[in-house]
């Protein structure tokens, strides 16, 4: 696959964060995600590791025991499988996502059980 550009690819939602699929493999998942100010991605601990590459705006970061309150654009996070990981969106954001493998519906689930709640943490 090839793109001229990630950006393109951008879809906002006003009522929650939008992951883009741009590829996926039996091995990885590779997402572009489109965050609206105040959107997260809650913090949870699922089965696959991460890496997020942040491409625009700001957000609050958190990987394991660590929390990086201000990142900006080229910040850099890493979460491996079972720890906790998180991005809470501070101004229009978009994130470049890879996970392997790709997740399952039950590594989402506490994702879905914070949205419900309304809660990120």
């Amino acid at each position: 696959m090839l793109m001229a550009s990630i950006k393109a690819a951008a879809v906002f939602d006003p009522q929650r964060f939008n992951a883009v699929v741009l590829a996926l493999t039996p091995k990885s998942k590779t997402m572009l995600v489109c965050f609206e100010p105040g959107q997260a991605i809650p913090v949870h601990s699922p089965g696959v590791d991460l890496t997020l590459t942040l491409l625009e705006g700001r957000a609050t970061l958190v990987s394991g025991d660590e929390e990086l309150a201000d990142a900006g654009p080229g910040a850099l996070m890493h979460a491996e499988s079972g720890h906790r990981r998180g991005v809470m969106a501070h101004q229009r954001t978009l994130a470049l996502i890879v996970v392997s493998p790709p997740p399952t519906p039950e590594d989402h689930r506490e994702v879905a059980a914070h949205l419900q709640k309304g809660t990120w943490k």
